[in-house]
């Protein structure tokens, strides 16, 4: 779906979004009051400079109003590989962004992301995937490694992984597979602006998505295992 597209859908009431270097920084109104909207455009490769805007727009938002929601809008191929970002250390920008999300919810703001094009990587974990609620569009691509990359971590075989990826959402991508998962709480269809307001006005009851992966059959030892884990059976 064409970003402006999007906004309009999302915010019938109006949306001041600003879109520099593929990076979504703004405010639009909703049923529920004003919100914060971040995000990332035309499958953005999320850099070092990217990283510190969104982290920016973040505090301010708390800063201005310590409850206001934030919207997370991802479209994003992933972190910038480039020798610029890792000689800065990407990873610790990354960290910084997601301490700056951390912060924001510890004060009291709901956040909700929505995946309109692609998810891929630290480009994602970093931001998108730190919210109370994740969703998706139906057309969206939700990765956090292709299994060519993971073949070459994993120093498994191409083919090995593939016949994994038919029977296990872990090893595969698409949205069907991340909401089995638990990653992904719904897939928003119709009514875009009502659903909004539907994760707006859900309380977030702390990290559930392993939780969801078992009952949803896609993850279906995360859940017992960290439960142990804190029981301090394993």
């Amino acid at each position: 779906m064409p970003l402006n597209t999007l906004l309009d859908a999302l915010f019938p009431r109006g949306h001041a979004v600003a879109v520099n270097d593929a990076v979504l920084t703004g405010s639009a109104s909703t049923d529920e009051g004003e919100v914060t909207v971040i995000g990332t455009a035309d499958k953005l490769e999320v850099g070092v400079d990217h990283a510190l805007t969104l982290a920016a727009a973040v505090l301010a938002s708390t800063a201005a109003d310590p409850r206001r929601p934030i919207v997370m809008l991802v479209d994003t191929a992933g972190q910038r590989l480039a020798r610029r970002d890792e000689l800065l250390g990407i990873n610790g920008y990354f960290a910084h962004l997601a301490q700056t999300l951390d912060l924001a919810r510890r004060r009291g703001a709901p956040l909700v992301t929505l995946v309109y094009g692609e998810s891929v990587s630290g480009g994602f974990l970093s931001f998108g995937l730190m919210a109370d609620h994740i969703h998706a569009l139906p057309d969206a691509q939700v990765r956090v490694m292709d299994l060519r990359a993971m073949a070459r971590v994993t120093k498994q075989p191409l083919e090995k992984l593939q016949a994994l990826s038919q029977s296990s959402p872990v090893f595969a991508p698409g949205v069907e597979n991340y909401v089995a998962m638990g990653a992904v709480h719904t897939v928003w269809e119709n009514d875009l602006a009502q659903a909004l307001l539907e994760a707006l006005r859900t309380p977030a009851d702390g990290d559930r998505r392993a939780v969801l992966g078992a009952q949803r059959g896609g993850r279906t030892l995360a859940a017992s295992v960290a439960a142990a884990v804190v029981a301090g059976d394993a």
